[in-house]
């Protein structure tokens, strides 16, 4: 008994302790200019707050949040010393800040705080570059890794890749079918198709949607997908024809265009995706060298969330002589990725409304009735949009969007309309039938919140020419 009230004394001293450091805060906040007093002894008297009444941690989680205390002080202490009077400290706090990573974001002062000039410029080029680092972390622009070391059959191995990737497969053949394994991980459309080769299969993309992949008998003249296949990043890219033009009368039409099928993971729909015409090169197999057109520019590449793939036409020039194949063909993928798919919620109880995640505002405009129908419009902001919601970006309006009903039932909508469309945002009209229940209804919207340009060159090997 007398321990049991030994440890009630200690855990309520240590509760009037965190109590009077809180009071000592507030009197000095009631009483001092906000812009004096540090930041870190503010957020630590409310982090006490958090923590009065609470059970005590122990374990693991005493060492977990031990670890979480230390680094948001050492954060709020680098967030003090921008304001230090010698430059070397504010810098070396600066780059500490940077050094801390996407985590010490959460403990930055709010973006509308009152701080010194100085500090406020500081603190915007941390917030930009953790915010970028967050945005690059979400976004996993490399392969998936598929392990097919254990697979005997066709059912082992496509199991396996569903396993990793979550990609399921639609497909009629004997799951029996013999396949060798593989010793070494492989990037998911290379272990895709050496299971297809050994099963005689080929991927019917307009037989599935974005979660499944559908899988038919190939035809029998169809060569081997590995071997007509570069495959980098996300990305597989295959030649399927060529055809060249000599015009004899004005030979600076001369051309030869390569038609080639780039698919990507269909976890990862690319935003928006193109090749640079002046970075095509190739090589021929008489040693001569194959330029691209003079066209210049983009080539831009149509994507689909409900069709992992898409056709290219790469201009090249003519090559003079007799060759009879590109040897090599080289050139750059350019594309913006999404980051993960997150989930805005707003009252329609609440008109004007709005959220921010990451880079991404989602606000309501407007809420009413419209005949039997409710029409809501929605405004859509997003930071530095850069190329990501040109004109011909369609990403942005294939977003889920649904009303949850006050039940938890889940209305889709009935359809929309663009009222407006800027370099920054869009303003979406969407029309639901929600009968009686608006005013307890929520609006919810689930998009990827960040987009990182990413770029990966490629080599496709030999072609044959006509």
């Amino acid at each position: 008994m007398t321990a049991v009230n030994a440890g009630l004394q200690c855990r309520f001293w240590r509760m009037d302790f965190k109590l009077g450091r809180l009071v000592i805060v507030l009197v000095i906040l009631a009483t001092v200019p906000p812009v004096f007093v540090p930041q870190g002894l503010a957020q630590d008297a409310f982090e006490d707050v958090k923590q009065i009444g609470a059970g005590e941690p122990n374990g693991k989680e005493v060492d977990t949040e031990a670890a979480r205390r230390a680094f948001r002080a050492d954060v709020l202490e680098w967030v003090d010393e921008l304001d230090s009077p010698t430059l070397r400290v504010r810098k070396e706090a600066e780059r500490a800040l940077l050094g801390a990573g996407p985590d010490a974001l959460k403990y930055l002062p709010q973006e509308d705080a009152v701080v010194s000039i100085e500090k406020s410029e500081r603190l915007e080029r941390v917030r930009k570059a953790l915010k970028a680092a967050r945005a690059r972390a979400d976004v996993d622009t490399k392969s998936t890794r598929i392990k097919l070391d254990k697979v005997a059959n066709l059912g082992d191995a496509l199991a396996a890749i569903s396993l990793a990737s979550g990609i399921e497969f639609e497909h009629d053949s004997d799951t029996s079918t013999p396949v060798n394994s593989v010793a070494a991980p492989l990037a998911f459309w290379h272990a895709v198709d050496i299971v297809l080769d050994q099963a005689n299969l080929d991927v019917n993309f307009y037989g599935g949607d974005s979660e499944t992949l559908r899988l038919d008998p190939r035809s029998g003249k169809r060569p081997s997908r590995v071997d007509s296949a570069a495959y980098v990043g996300v990305y597989r890219l295959e030649p399927t024809s060529v055809a060249s033009r000599r015009n004899l009368r004005q030979s600076e039409l001369n051309s030869l265009n390569v038609v080639v099928e780039v698919s990507w993971e269909p976890r990862l729909t690319p935003i928006g995706l193109t090749i640079p015409v002046a970075q095509l090169s190739g090589k021929l197999n008489d040693g001569a060298i194959l330029k691209p057109q003079q066209s210049g520019g983009n080539i831009p590449v149509t994507t689909n969330a409900a069709i992992a793939f898409s056709e290219v036409y790469l201009p090249l020039q003519l090559p003079a002589g007799q060759p009879s194949k590109i040897s090599s063909l080289s050139g750059v993928v350019n594309a913006l990725l999404p980051g993960e798919d997150k989930s805005f919620e707003l009252p329609l109880a609440q008109p004007n409304g709005k959220q921010k995640i990451d880079s991404m505002t989602v606000q309501l405009e407007s809420v009413r009735r419209d005949g039997p129908l409710y029409e809501i419009r929605v405004a859509v902001e997003l930071d530095k949009a850069g190329r990501a919601l040109e004109s011909h970006r369609s990403w942005i309006f294939q977003n889920e969007v649904y009303v949850r009903l006050k039940d938890g039932t889940k209305t889709e909508r009935l359809g929309f309309e663009v009222y407006r469309q800027t370099e920054s945002g869009v303003g979406v009209a969407y029309r639901f039938d929600l009968g009686d229940d608006a005013d307890e209804s929520t609006f919810v919207y689930r998009s990827p919140t960040s987009i990182v340009p990413n770029e990966v060159p490629f080599v496709i090997q030999d072609i044959p020419l006509p």
